[in-house]
């Protein structure tokens, strides 16, 4: 069977990573991350790792997860601060604790004691976007104080406002047949502060089953966490669905949502065969997905298949 890489947009930054790993004939657990990695060190990548969209108050927050398909163990983190690889940091709740997800100053002090790189994770280019977000929606008197405030009364600011390349997500099946899957994220630009979204969470953001396939989520994950998203999806396949049928009913989930925050998700997933599949639920054609398969020299981008809710 064929090994395959799929990451979404953002994983341009790393796809080459984790192909130089699959290509040393590494464990599925190490592409993911050494993919996810090289997307965290990047500045350039705005809403992961270094150089992510801070939070209300300014602060660069990040969570990760990364799931192995054989053991269905996993691990996660939520508001991690000043640490490069959140990827990293949650490979390591898996492998060294018997959690599975650490959040807030659990989530840093683990970090610290598991000797985890630290870093400026704030550059000054989010700092400056930041900047104008307060200048744009705050009003003067209010930004001499802030975030001295109460920040409740300016959360109506952030409907609708998430980035449409959001989180970065790497599925990965070798020519062994070993699933994995991670994401990882700095968040909604201007969350309010431990604010989580679905990368973190298991069965919402990601999840990966060597049995039947694997999947990732982007976009608004308040949406994935209500609908169980990539858990759904590898549901469907176990069920018999194809990749594509359970790309589809996992839209009708999304689609029977009522109320609460509602808008675009990027559904990637693949076959335990490793077929490889993306839906969108959104028309933002700047949005493209990557993937490698055998046979090919370099990765591609490619649209996902777009459908309304």
């Amino acid at each position: 069977m064929p090994a395959i890489i799929l990451a979404n947009d953002e994983g341009s930054f790393g796809i080459k990573s984790a192909l130089k790993a699959l290509r040393e004939d590494r464990p599925s657990m190490d592409v993911v991350e050494e993919g996810i990695r090289a997307v965290e060190a990047d500045p350039n990548s705005h809403t992961v790792g270094r150089g992510g969209r801070p939070n209300m108050v300014g602060q660069v927050e990040c969570d990760a997860s990364i799931m192995n398909g054989t053991t269905l163990h996993s691990g996660s983190v939520g508001g991690l601060c000043d640490y490069l690889h959140a990827i990293s940091v949650a490979r390591q709740v898996m492998e060294q604790t018997p959690h599975v997800f650490l959040a807030g100053e659990g989530a840093m002090r683990f970090a610290g004691e598991i000797g985890a790189e630290k870093a400026e994770m704030l550059t000054t280019e989010s700092a400056d976007k930041h900047g104008k977000w307060l200048e744009t929606n705050i009003p003067d008197p209010l930004r001499k104080v802030w975030p001295k405030t109460r920040l409740l009364d300016h959360v109506p600011l952030l409907a609708g406002r998430y980035d449409p390349k959001g989180t970065t997500v790497f599925l990965v099946r070798n020519a062994g047949g070993e699933i994995a899957g991670g994401a990882s994220t700095s968040g909604w630009p201007n969350k309010y502060p431990g604010r989580l979204g679905d990368s973190p969470i298991i069965g919402a953001g990601l999840y990966a089953d060597n049995r039947h396939g694997a999947c990732g989520c982007t976009h608004t994950g308040e949406m994935t966490i209500r609908a169980g998203t990539a858990r759904m999806v590898v549901a469907y396949m176990a069920r018999g669905a194809s990749v594509q049928e359970a790309c589809h009913e996992a839209f009708e989930d999304l689609r029977s949502l009522k109320g609460g925050e509602i808008g675009p998700v990027v559904i990637h997933a693949i076959s335990s065969s490793g077929q490889p599949y993306v839906l969108s639920t959104g028309n933002d054609n700047d949005v493209d997905y990557w993937h490698w398969t055998e046979g090919m020299d370099e990765p591609a981008s490619s649209k996902p298949i777009y459908e309304t809710l």
